[in-house]
């Protein structure tokens, strides 16, 4: 897709031109050249020349690194955004996580993105807006998370890539559940300050209980201190009952997702989801009966969904109360069925669908205070989560933001550890194949000792 000097970042200049094109219409070459602090970067789009000179005095190795990119990938965006005559609402701004740059940036990061980036304004002020709502939420790292993966659905949604089986038809449920309730006991005694834990999927729930149940129970002994926030995403109605939202309280359960993704029961079928939007409010009026804080996904623009269909949804949600609604964008995601049937998603009316889900939440008395982007996005658009005031998610912010240890236990769970006073972030990854999870299970967890240490 291109030539470039730089082959070590090839892959995100590739990325750039993503946003705008598969590339089949293009050659594309860039070159970037270095005389101390000063740098020149060059890009010839189907012959026409772009230069764009930079300086930039970095201070060691890593900064460097991260000037040399992130200025090649403005560079490259310039020179695209000119050759089709558009601009995009992010700008050069490629990251999944524009509100922890802003941050880095610091007080002066308006100016940054929409001058340099060229962020457009109204989503520069989302970002401002976020971190306004993030006051007595973000702590700096003072606390850790601690994240439960289930690798488990009852069916595969078409635009989901999540590395997960089909739970009927699994052969590995009750070894897996043994071989991840011996990992989440393993780090008994060795968590601190852990303010958030959060289940998740794949769909927790549509463990059988007794499975489930073990789960819970580790998890509970491992936490230890009852005020701790603890979520699992309980998910898909079809698989909700009064029975597991029963023992998710017995185990102090404080929130969950009860995600309808549309009401259109249209859309529903065509996308595989085995439910109905009656039986989404009907699940959420049951949640509601045991006091969980509750919240509901939404996706802009699934496949066949028009404007109103999608006003709909998130008028529905709304009516329903829900204390959180998350607003997500639909996007391409490799192993995903979506991904097969097309190469580029190409949805009408995207940026009027998400305007129209922050003026109506907003209007509604739902805050913004998390946000993050994913690859491949429709409009190349953001995922925003909503509020109502005193009703956020800790954990979300802690782990969108960055800003603390997150141990992680399951397959193709990633354990992060924070150095703050570096900028920096190290990572563990458990494999994702269930099979090899289990069979590697005491491996793991002698790796991950060694990684906390």
């Amino acid at each position: 897709m291109i030539k470039t000097n730089r082959e070590d970042y090839k892959k995100e200049l590739e990325e750039v031109i993503y946003m705008f094109s598969t590339g089949e219409d293009l050659t594309v070459e860039h070159f970037q050249t270095q005389n101390g602090y000063n740098y020149v970067d060059g890009v010839t789009l189907n012959g026409n020349a772009f230069s764009f000179e930079n300086y930039h005095e970095w201070t060691d190795a890593l900064d460097k690194k991260r000037f040399e990119k992130r200025f090649s990938k403005l560079a490259l965006y310039l020179s695209l955004s000119k050759h089709y005559g558009v601009k995009l609402p992010w700008g050069a701004l490629t990251g999944i996580r524009p509100i922890k740059m802003a941050r880095d940036l610091g007080e002066d990061f308006e100016r940054t993105f929409t001058e340099i980036f060229d962020v457009s304004p109204k989503k520069t002020a989302l970002v401002k807006e976020i971190i306004e709502n993030q006051r007595g939420i973000f702590d700096g790292g003072k606390h850790s998370g601690l994240f439960v993966g289930i690798p488990f659905c009852p069916s595969k949604c078409a635009y989901c890539s999540f590395a997960s089986e089909i739970v009927s038809k699994s052969k590995f449920v009750k070894e897996y559940t043994n071989a991840l309730t011996k990992e989440i006991l393993s780090l008994k005694g060795k968590l601190s300050n852990v303010r958030s834990a959060y289940i998740g999927g794949g769909t927790p729930v549509c463990l059988p209980s007794e499975e489930l149940e073990k789960i819970l129970s580790a998890t509970r002994e491992v936490l230890q201190d009852s005020s701790v926030e603890f979520t699992v995403e309980a998910g898909r109605p079809d698989v909700i009952t009064r029975e597991n939202l029963a023992l998710l309280k017995e185990f102090g359960v404080t929130r969950i997702c009860v995600n309808p993704q549309t009401f259109s029961n249209k859309t529903l079928a065509l996308i595989g989801r085995n439910h109905t939007a009656e039986q989404t409010v009907e699940k959420l009026l049951l949640a509601k009966e045991f006091g969980f804080i509750i919240n509901a996904d939404l996706i802009a623009g699934l496949q066949g969904e028009t404007l109103d269909d999608f006003k709909n949804s998130v008028d529905t949600a709304i009516k329903l109360d829900f204390d959180n609604i998350t607003v997500h964008t639909l996007c391409l995601k490799k192993g995903a069925k979506l991904k097969t049937e097309t190469e580029r998603l190409k949805v009408n009316g995207i940026d009027e669908m998400i305007d129209y889900s922050r003026q109506a939440l907003e209007n509604a008395g739902y805050k913004p205070y998390y946000l993050y982007r994913q690859k491949y996005a429709a409009g190349n658009l953001e995922n925003t989560g909503y509020s109502k005031k005193g009703k956020e998610c800790v954990y979300n912010v802690d782990v969108m933001e960055e800003c603390s240890n997150n141990p992680a236990c399951g397959a193709n769970a990633v354990s992060k550890r924070v150095f703050l006073s570096e900028n920096r972030i190290e990572r563990y990854g458990s494999p994702k194949d269930i099979k090899t999870y289990i069979e590697k299970i005491d491996k793991i967890i002698a790796e991950k000792e060694q990684f906390f240490k």
